[in-house]
Parts: C-alpha cells; sequence; structure tokens
C-alpha cells in the first residue's frame, strides 16, 4: 500500500525548473471548497441586493429605481450603487438577465451627456459615468467619498470623475448582450442617445496618450485611476485604467461586429496598441508593473496580478512575474490570511506610508490593509511557476472565509472588504471579496 501511494504522488508531480512541483492540471481548491464559495458569494450577492421599495439605510429613502440594485456589499455597507463592484461581480453568473438590464440602463440614463463643473471646481466631462448612483432619486454622483449630488468633485478625489467607470460601464453591456443575445438594445435610444454611441462616448471619456492609448492623469487633470484605490493620488501613464481600457476595446469591438461592423477594428487596434506597448512603459526590472509613471510610480501587485490574467503579460514576462509573487508570498510580503496588499511590504514608499501620498494612515484600508478582490488574480498568476504555492494561499484564503464567515452571527463578518493583522478590518459582508475570487478559481 505503501508503495502505491508513494508511485501515486509521484505520478502526480513534475518537475518545474528543477523543483518537485504539483500538476498543474489539478485543482487549486477542492470540489467541497469551491462549492462553499460559491454558497457564499451568492448568499453575500443576495445581502447585497436592493429590492424595489426596500430601505436599507436611515441615510437614504427606498430603492425608486423600478428595478433589483446590487451594492458592493451587505449590512451597513455603501448603501448606494456602484458601478465597478457590481460590473466586477457579473461573472459568477448569479445576477438574472433582467436585474442586469435594469441595472445597465440606469448607469446609461445617468451618463454625462454635457460637460459640467462641480461647486468644489471639479470637471464632469460629456462621456461620463457615475461611480455610484443614489437609490432613493437615481441621481449620480461622479466622485468617491460623498453622496451628495449638488456638492461632489473636491479636490482630493480628483478633478475628473474616476477612469474605471467608463469601462465598466462596456463590460456592463457586453456581459448583458452576450448572454441574453439582445443585440437590439445596443441601438435603443436612451435620453435621445442610442446605447452603442454611449458606450462610444464612455471609452473616450478617459485621458488617452495619442500613441500608445494609455490612460494618463496630470497632477491638475487627475482622475481616480481605478475605484479601489480612490484615496492615493496617482499621475501620469495609469496603469491600471489602461489594463482595463484593453479589455473595454475589445469588448466594444464585440459589440460594434454586431451593429457597425465597419467600426469595430478601429477598437482592436487599440487593444493591441496597448497590449503591445503597456510592458515597456511600466515593466520595472523585476518584471512587476508599475502603477503610473508620475506620482505613485511604484509596484503595483493588482495591476500585475490582472494584467497576467487578462494575457496583457504572457510567456517569459507573465512566468517572471509568478516566481516574485511565489517567493514574496514565501517571504510573507505580499499576502495576509489569503489576502493581498496593493503594494508589497518590500516596496513600501517609506516607513509612513505604503503609497506615496494617501488620505489613509499606513496599513489601514487601501494604504496596506489586505484585500480578497485580487486573490484569484494573484493566485492565477503564481500557479503558472508554483502551483503548490498557488494551492496555499488560495486555501489560506477560502480558511478565513469559513472562520469568520458572516453567516454564522452578527459578531462575523467574512468575507470583509479589507483588513490587517492588527485586528483592524472594514466593510463586512463585502461582494468583490468573493466574487472576483470565484470567477478565476473557476477557471483553475
Amino acid at each position: 500500500m505503501r508503495v502505491s501511494l508513494f508511485f501515486l504522488i509521484m505520478y502526480m508531480c513534475i518537475s518545474v525548473n528543477g523543483k518537485t512541483q504539483t500538476n498543474q492540471k489539478e485543482s487549486i481548491l477542492i470540489r467541497d471548497h469551491l462549492l462553499f464559495l460559491e454558497q457564499l458569494t451568492r448568499d453575500v450577492l443576495e445581502a447585497s441586493r436592493i429590492y424595489p421599495e426596500q430601505i436599507i439605510s436611515e441615510e437614504f429613502g427606498a430603492n425608486k429605481t423600478g428595478g433589483i440594485l446590487i451594492r458592493p456589499g451587505g449590512r451597513n455597507a455603501y448603501p448606494s450603487f456602484w458601478i465597478r463592484d457590481y460590473a466586477m461581480s457579473l461573472e459568477t453568473g448569479f445576477v438574472s438577465v433582467a436585474d442586469q438590464k435594469h441595472m445597465l440602463e440606469l448607469t446609461a440614463t445617468t451618463q454625462c451627456d454635457q460637460a459640467w463643473i462641480t461647486k468644489g471646481g471639479s470637471l464632469v466631462p460629456a462621456g461620463s459615468i457615475a461611480d455610484h448612483i443614489r437609490i432613493d432619486d437615481g441621481k449620480p454622483i461622479y466622485f468617491p467619498g460623498t453622496y451628495d449630488f449638488e456638492n461632489q468633485g473636491s479636490p482630493e478625489f480628483g478633478t475628473l470623475p474616476p477612469f474605471c467607470d467608463q469601462f465598466f460601464f462596456i463590460h456592463m453591456a457586453h456581459y448583458y448582450v452576450m448572454q441574453s443575445r439582445d443585440r437590439k438594445i445596443l441601438k435603443k435610444e436612451i435620453n435621445g442617445i442610442r446605447l452603442i454611441d454611449r458606450l462610444k462616448a464612455a471609452f473616450h471619456m478617459p485621458p488617452s496618450n495619442g500613441i500608445t492609448y494609455m490612460v494618463y492623469a496630470t497632477e491638475k487633470l487627475r482622475g481616480v485611476d481605478f475605484g479601489f484605490r480612490d484615496v492615493q493620488t496617482i499621475t501620469g501613464d495609469l496603469c491600471f485604467a489602461s489594463i482595463l481600457k484593453y479589455r473595454a476595446a475589445n469588448e466594444l469591438a464585440d459589440l460594434l461586429e454586431l451593429v457597425k461592423p465597419q467600426d469595430a477594428q478601429q477598437y482592436r487596434m487599440i487593444a493591441e496598441k496597448i497590449k503591445s506597448s503597456l510592458p515597456g512603459i511600466f515593466s520595472d526590472k523585476r518584471g512587476m508593473l508599475m502603477a503610473s509613471t508620475g506620482r505613485s510610480k511604484q509596484p503595483d501587485v493588482w495591476a500585475t496580478a490582472l494584467a497576467v490574467h487578462f494575457g496583457l503579460l504572457e510567456g517569459d514576462a507573465a512566468m517572471k512575474v509568478s516566481r516574485l509573487f511565489a517567493d514574496a508570498y514565501k517571504a510573507g510580503s505580499l499576502s495576509y490570511k489569503g489576502n493581498i496588499r496593493h503594494i508589497l511590504t518590500t516596496d513600501d514608499f517609506n516607513e509612513n506610508t505604503a503609497w506615496e501620498i494617501s488620505l489613509s494612515p499606513k496599513n489601514l484600508y487601501q494604504n496596506g490593509a489586505y484585500w480578497g478582490t485580487p486573490t484569484g488574480w494573484v493566485v492565477n498568476a503564481i500557479k503558472l511557476s508554483d502551483p503548490g504555492s498557488a494551492t496555499a494561499l488560495a486555501r489560506e484564503y477560502i480558511d478565513e472565509l469559513i472562520e469568520n464567515d458572516f453567516r454564522k452571527g452578527e459578531t462575523y463578518g467574512a468575507p470583509y472588504e479589507c483588513f490587517n493583522p492588527s485586528g483592524y478590518n472594514q466593510n463586512p459582508v463585502y461582494l468583490t471579496s468573493v466574487a472576483c475570487p470565484l470567477v478565476v478559481f473557476r477557471k483553475l
């Protein structure tokens, strides 16, 4: 029996770069863990639904938008409809076509059709998509940090709306059309403008380099690159936003093929140019992608992992990242209980802050806490060179969810938005902390 077990173990292993590794065809999660994550995600998503006429917060009235909305999490987290969090959870497959259509049309209805300047001196360009939408009156809030329509747009959150939401709007439309096969909606007029034209306007809203097509920001005209670091100041060419633009360009091309094929090639070309240019612009000597070329020009774990996931880093470049992440995981500078930091602890800007400029204290929130949202992307990258470490990281992530599962009672809160080893945590029952990893783990 022991001999048979020995040969079985040897059969399940392969040699990669001189090291014994688990066969890459093995699942990262055992079946029971994957089923647990699927059911937990379903339950978090249900806790995040806001039904018509439902009141979820004393700050607001009932949901008057005429359909179901999905907020970033359950309990008291973020009582509005956030475009990016919803869009990042779509690929779970747990949102009905009817609900998708309602949220897509609501987002389109609140797109800015006429540029205007806020009381705080920020600009809302035509084509802008809301950061979040109020549930009671359906008013769009284009900037982070407030629910106040009249007083939105203070400079600390950028003088332009976040750049990511335009690309997530395109992802919402692409996912809905491909799942429902409702191509007619692309020609539907919403406030007098066809949806396909709204998608094109959204795509071109973020400032773009005319040669490389990278999204960029300056000190005076700055938009948040990605809403999961909206309290940081990041300028120059922007890596994460450009990665999202790459996917959006391909998805917009797919949609144009259905209604106006002659226009699709323009966006395929943009996607290819971003893919060919991005590594040379942002890669450091180790192969990590920098967050930007200006302020907060720091090695960005999330952007690097997402670039591997989307296929912008392939071959030797992806393998280089994989080994670096695997080494960082073993050294303890990448993760805590399966959750991921924006920046490796060894890459902090200085002893006082992880990011160069942050509104958050070090090791709290987006400035050094650990998040579940990117865990799947990181596991996917590590698996290329070290499946054993990828499996260990994934199972640490699951173990934390099992230990602190919110369904055990009010004193439990997992999945949290983020936490750190000191006992700090923020926003329990947070959707993307399980939805994003689930999408990746299913594929792995």
